[in-house]
């Protein structure tokens, strides 16, 4: 294992066990500052680059400030020092040029890494279209197994319980009617637009975030690799009900699945499926 592998496994057990709190599985952390856990290579990767960039950002604060403070308390005026008079120095132009711009590269080499693998949709084992409403999200099973299956996927806490002052059940802002389910172990593309305004699609555990644009579509991917129920929310700002759109995604065996579909696949035979998100009244 790599050096860095190691440094960024330490931080994050650290991190795990210092701020550690009950919380939702695959869902936001009560207190936590940390990643939640991640459960595809992006998000890994996303967690290990931003783990090694405040590895480099802490050792950089410990020598400048080190030095500084050192150079303070020893050369102070009590003790007699004085000042050194000097100009020009060739060496310490180009230290302090190609050391930063070293530190740079070696930050942007595995960020451009990560990023060119969230471009990568090719051999993806199903696509499904995610559209942004206000305040909903529709999901069109594009291709693959389930492709034909649509529906919406509406937070189901009454909009007066919200605003109640009454006792509420836990993460009753998470819990919608219709989550979005894929299979474990494949790679599922998803491509993101919107029927009004700007959205954003956002599940971290998966270390997936993409804009759903009117106009533009827009693709990106996950491979899930645990099976479980994780949550995620819009990450823009769409208007008074952006707080009210969480993003649901149950993660099932492949057989499960399969069970699922042929499920959905009776609903709508039997007439009781959904209407197509593409032909909702917004």
């Amino acid at each position: 294992m790599k050096l860095k592998h190691y440094l960024t496994a330490a931080l994050a057990l650290f991190v795990a066990k210092a701020f550690a709190a009950p919380s939702l599985p695959g869902g936001p952390q009560n207190w936590g500052i940390d990643f939640q856990h991640p459960v595809t290579s992006i998000a890994r990767d996303q967690r290990d680059a931003n783990y090694m960039v405040m590895l480099i950002c802490l050792v950089i604060g410990v020598i400048v400030f080190g030095v500084m403070f050192y150079s303070v308390f020893k050369f102070r005026k009590s003790k007699g020092a004085v000042a050194a008079t000097f100009h020009e120095s060739t060496a310490v132009e180009v230290a302090w040029t190609v050391v930063p711009l070293l530190i740079v590269i070696a930050m942007v080499i595995p960020a451009t890494k990560i990023v060119l693998a969230q471009e990568n949709t090719a051999h993806s084992f199903m696509t499904v279209k995610v559209t942004g409403y206000q305040w909903k999200w529709g999901y069109d099973y594009v291709d693959g197994p389930g492709k034909g299956i649509s529906f919406y996927s509406t937070l189901t806490t009454p909009v007066r319980e919200i605003f109640s002052s009454g006792a509420k059940p836990e993460n009753y802002l998470l819990q919608v009617d219709h989550p979005l389910v894929v299979p474990v172990n494949e790679k599922v593309r998803i491509l993101t637009t919107s029927a009004d305004v700007i959205h954003g699609w956002y599940v971290p555990s998966f270390g997936v975030q993409l804009d759903a644009i009117p106009g533009f579509v827009r693709a990106t991917w996950f491979k899930a690799d645990k099976i479980g129920t994780f949550y995620g929310q819009c990450a823009q700002i769409c208007g008074k009900g952006h707080a009210f759109m969480p993003i649901v995604v149950k993660v099932v065996s492949l057989a499960d699945y399969k069970a699922w579909i042929a499920s959905e696949r009776a609903k709508i035979k039997a007439g009781g499926g959904q209407l197509p998100p593409s032909g909702a009244d917004t």
